[in-house]
């Protein structure tokens, strides 16, 4: 991005690295375009004008003007946004003004606006905000302009923005530095309002079919409703520890207890554990339960709404995703876990004992802890020879209990679980199954994930009395889904990494 800038300037840096451009508290960490803004600053001040304006009233957005532009053609608009790029020099400027729906060319000359207005023109920077009125019109070449009749100061730019194509592609500085990603890239702005789409098209789609919307503690006593390792934090006032929420379920299904049959919550989980492309600490997730459903009403639900949000984001089922085209129209393939372990990898785990699968595993060098039982062979071998290559869409069906200590057994097998994880290009985008209602085999599941707590295993979920206590009174029979939705963003956008569809993504400190 080219600046043409000020006499004070022109000596100054022409290129700004953001390793520079730091938080700044003393004059000698300042940059010298930065001390030149500085003092631009204070010239503003000194003439007795505001270099931080108030409300701005506008007409129109750049988009509008350029959509409209037959209407608007020789009509005064009152338009505001931030500098992008400055042109010329003399008695006439062109500069490109940038607002949250694009971009749109200014033109400014000394006989319209005259000598006063013109040198305070003259004082900007690329990077200040500013509010325009003036005259639509379309220049010899074609692009439709505003001519400036007047503008206003907004926000007076203390440094100097990165250099388009070069300054703002390093992809850490950008994650870091997302409001400047957004003003350097501002394509970046389309996947978040995918997001936002994405969002509400959860909270409608499941209104519409007759699901309460509900909100569920995030400080929570027991870190409960998925294996995982908690955040820790104290409470003074009760001088306690709590956790932050892993996941919603517990007290979702506490609700179906109360007699809400079809509820759902949108918010953030937190989890401490590795980060990496498609984890983050803190992510968000909607969780649905409907009493009287089980897993194939869920995973219905599922499959009939990944298909109207991949249409409501791209207008078509069909999406592409670094390379590999999917088709997400229902209904989707249904495989049982040890049927897809025996289909990719050769091994029937089933026909195995745990001894022999054990054997099975160290023969093929498999990451496994001493004295793991079968179901911990057997989610290895999935996550080995199984995952990576379920494209689908696909779900995968009738988990080992040990790994599902939420989910109802199967009537005709009961060491399995009624419980499902659909599958596209090689990740988990989902989990649900039919819900556990009975309260004495909950209570021992339970028991045996303290068992593991105890051995090591500081995943296992926690015993939760209060939650039996409420089965006790009885739960109806149930169906319950869980999605992350950071994930369903960017199979959607074809985003490659989680912190593309994180404004604010988690990041190791410098």
């Amino acid at each position: 991005m080219g600046e043409q800038v000020g006499d004070n300037e022109k000596t100054a840096k022409t290129s700004v690295n953001i390793e520079d451009n730091e938080v700044a508290t003393d004059l000698e960490n300042l940059t010298d375009q930065m001390i030149v803004r500085r003092s631009k600053l204070q010239e503003w001040k000194q003439a007795q004008l505001d270099p931080y304006g108030h409300k701005y009233e506008r007409t129109h957005s750049t988009q509008e003007i350029v959509q409209d532009f037959d209407k608007l053609e020789g009509e005064t608009v009152s338009i505001a946004g931030r500098i992008m790029v400055v042109r010329g020099h003399g008695k006439a400027s062109f500069a490109d003004l940038m607002d949250g729906s694009g971009t749109i060319q200014l033109f400014i000359r000394i006989n319209t606006v005259g000598e006063d207005l013109y040198h305070q023109y003259e004082r900007l920077d690329i990077g200040d905000i500013i509010g325009v009125q003036g005259t639509v019109f379309r220049t010899k070449r074609g692009e439709i302009s505003v001519e400036i009749v007047q503008f206003t100061l907004l926000s007076k730019s203390l440094r100097p923005l990165p250099e388009k194509w070069h300054g703002l592609k390093d992809v850490d500085l950008r994650y870091r530095m997302r409001y400047l990603d957004l003003i350097a890239n501002p394509e970046v702005k389309d996947v978040f309002i995918a997001r936002s789409k994405v969002i509400q098209g959860i909270r409608d789609y499941l209104l519409e079919r007759g699901y309460l919307e509900v909100e569920t503690p995030m400080l929570n006593t027991i870190a409960g409703g998925a294996n995982a390792r908690p955040f820790v934090t104290h409470h003074n006032a009760l001088d306690m520890d709590l956790y932050m929420r892993i996941a919603p379920e517990l007290y979702l299904k506490r609700l179906l207890v109360g007699g809400l049959e079809k509820v759902f919550e949108i918010g953030k989980n937190f989890r401490n554990e590795g980060m990496s492309t498609k984890h983050n600490p803190e992510y968000t997730s909607v969780e649905v339960y409907e009493a009287y459903g089980d897993a194939d009403s869920m995973m219905v639900l599922t499959e009939e709404l990944f298909a109207h949000l991949a249409k409501l984001v791209n207008g078509t089922t069909k999406i592409n995703f670094q390379g590999q085209t999917v088709d997400l129209t229902p209904p989707w393939e249904r495989i049982a876990m040890l049927d897809a372990i025996r289909k990719h990898s050769g091994v029937d785990l089933k026909a195995l004992s745990e001894t022999e699968a054990v054997a099975a595993a160290k023969e093929r060098e498999l990451d496994i802890p001493q004295g793991a039982t079968k179901a911990q062979v057997i989610n290895e071998f999935f996550d080995v020879f199984v995952e990576p290559k379920l494209v689908g869409p696909i779900f995968i069906t009738d988990h080992p209990v040990e790994i599902s200590p939420l989910a109802k057994r199967k009537a005709d097998d009961p060491s399995v679980t009624d419980r499902f994880e659909p599958f596209i290009v090689g990740w988990e985008m989902a989990n649900g199954f039919t819900e556990l209602n009975d309260p004495i085999d909950q209570k021992e599941r339970f028991l045996n994930q303290v068992e593991q707590r105890q051995a090591g295993d500081d995943e296992a979920h926690m015993m939760d009395e209060d939650y039996v206590m409420a089965l006790e009174y009885g739960m109806p029979p149930a169906g319950g889904l869980g999605i992350g939705i950071d994930r369903l963003v960017m199979l959607l956008t074809n985003s490659p990494s989680i912190r593309d569809v994180l404004l604010f993504p988690h990041m190791r400190p410098r």
